[in-house]
């Protein structure tokens, strides 16, 4: 099982991201996927989720109407579009998979069954 995180970096307040994370060696389609975040000092927070069919989305209220979760099924990648970033979404960023639950949304890191490497996002002001 893989999951691999890109496309964090450095970039000033007010400006935008698209995080990627690729998924292989488990049945993509029967996980809901989610993302987390982690700052220095800090627990680990869920930032978004999405179910396994695209059809529901959660995010966290310090997110919402600034991030758009999505998922493409045919090519085992969730995506996490950050736009007007503040210097407080400075984390390192994780995607995560959760498999089927009746249960939405899914918002604990204990939720989730595996974890990407995380990618680092840095936003300046």
């Amino acid at each position: 099982v893989q999951l691999q995180a890109c496309g964090g970096g450095l970039v000033q307040a007010g400006g935008s991201l698209r995080l990627s994370c690729a998924a292989s060696g488990f049945t993509f389609d029967d996980y809901a996927m989610g993302w987390f975040r982690q700052a220095p000092g800090k627990e680990r927070e869920f930032v978004a989720a999405i179910r396994r069919g695209g059809d529901s989305k959660s995010y966290a209220d310090s997110v919402k109407g600034r991030f758009t979760i999505s998922r493409d099924n045919a090519k085992n990648t969730v995506y996490l579009h950050m736009s007007s970033l503040k210097p407080e979404d400075t984390a390192v960023y994780f995607c995560a998979a959760c498999y089927f639950s009746a249960v939405w949304p899914r918002t604990r890191p204990s939720d989730y069954d595996y974890w990407g490497q995380g990618t680092q996002v840095t936003v300046s002001s």
